[in-house]
């Protein structure tokens, strides 16, 4: 079976950098066992990935932003938490938000897209609980941010690492 870093690069896939928070907030907390990764928004090499579904978006393109989003969130654990892929036990949940005009229903197959790749790189691993929002705008104009609870094998824990 291959590892997570394994299943990125047979998908042509690579975390991205990580990008410093745009507020007063840490991008990762930990208790315990769990990392609490904050809103990760919809970006690729040419910034914020901006827009509403039902207006100038469409679902295949926003599928792509919340795939993006994911693998920020991976980023983040890699990075943040200064572990590997391997060490996430379970993707405990997601929750997506979805920048949407007030008639676009169909946010559960944008998720998907962040859903989907979960599964891909860390097999039953990813398999999460989610929820799916539709919401009337996002900061910087992202069509989509997703934040996360990961639950990490607690022998991997840097013992510096504050809760």
């Amino acid at each position: 079976m291959s590892t997570p870093q394994q299943r990125l690069e047979e998908l042509g896939l690579s975390l991205p950098e990580l990008l410093a928070p745009l507020a007063s907030y840490s991008p990762v907390m930990r208790s315990g066992d769990l990392l609490y990764i904050s809103g990760q928004l919809s970006s690729d090499e040419n910034g914020i990935i901006k827009g509403r579904l039902g207006d100038n978006i469409d679902v295949e393109t926003a599928q792509m932003a919340a795939k993006n989003c994911a693998l920020s969130i991976l980023s983040q654990i890699a990075n943040s938490a200064n572990i590997g892929l391997q060490d996430i036990q379970q993707v405990i949940k997601l929750s997506i938000f979805v920048a949407s005009t007030p008639d676009f229903y169909s946010h559960h197959l944008v998720a998907n897209g962040a859903s989907d790749l979960m599964v891909e790189i860390l097999g039953d691993k990813g398999k999460h609980a989610r929820a799916a929002f539709g919401v009337a705008a996002l900061p910087l104009g992202a069509v989509v941010e997703i934040e996360a609870i990961v639950q990490i094998d607690p022998s991997q824990i840097d013992a510096s690492w504050e809760k």
